[in-house]
């Protein structure tokens, strides 16, 4: 089974027809999701702005990041599940879609930068929790950070300004 039949399953489950054959379900999930993304992205900013010196400076960065990482954990789950619940309304469609895919590929790598970051720079932070200046690894991190988070908010609006390419398989 290819890739795109599975997409066509998809779509065709109870869940995908119920999703697409409605007026008002796809459109709420499409908000709810739009919401859980911007706070994701507002509470990652929080910490990025912070470890580049640009904010927060008088907030030590592990208080600062325990303090945001519920936000952005609870954001980022209910986020996936309506980003999963929208991708099954019309698989077949988003699968073809290129910005779609390099949203999940931005993802993927706002994904390694973050476990880069608090395998290795993250590691340190008790010698530079409340310093003004945030080491250099921290500051590409977070520079890293705000750009593909960035790059999957554009992707992302961009899905449906798009038309699919079917050349895909």
């Amino acid at each position: 089974m290819t890739i795109l039949e599975i997409c066509g399953w998809l779509e065709a489950t109870p869940l995908g027809t119920t999703i697409t054959e409605s007026e008002w379900l796809f459109p709420t999930i499409e908000t709810v999701h739009v919401l859980a993304l911007t706070l994701v992205f507002g509470s990652i900013a929080f910490l990025d702005l912070r470890l580049l010196g640009l904010g927060n400076r008088n907030r030590g960065v592990v208080s600062l990041t325990s303090e945001t990482l519920p936000f952005t954990w609870v954001g980022f789950v209910i986020a996936a599940i309506t980003g999963a619940l929208l991708f099954v309304s019309a698989a077949t469609k988003y699968y073809a879609n290129m910005p779609f895919r390099i949203k999940l590929v931005l993802l993927a790598l706002a994904g390694v930068n973050m476990i880069v970051f608090h395998l290795l720079g993250y590691r340190s932070v008790a010698g530079w929790d409340h310093a003004r200046q945030t080491p250099r690894a921290a500051k590409i991190a977070a520079v890293l950070s705000l750009l593909l988070w960035s790059g999957v908010l554009i992707a992302g609006r961009m899905i449906g300004f798009v038309e699919a390419s079917h050349g895909f398989n």
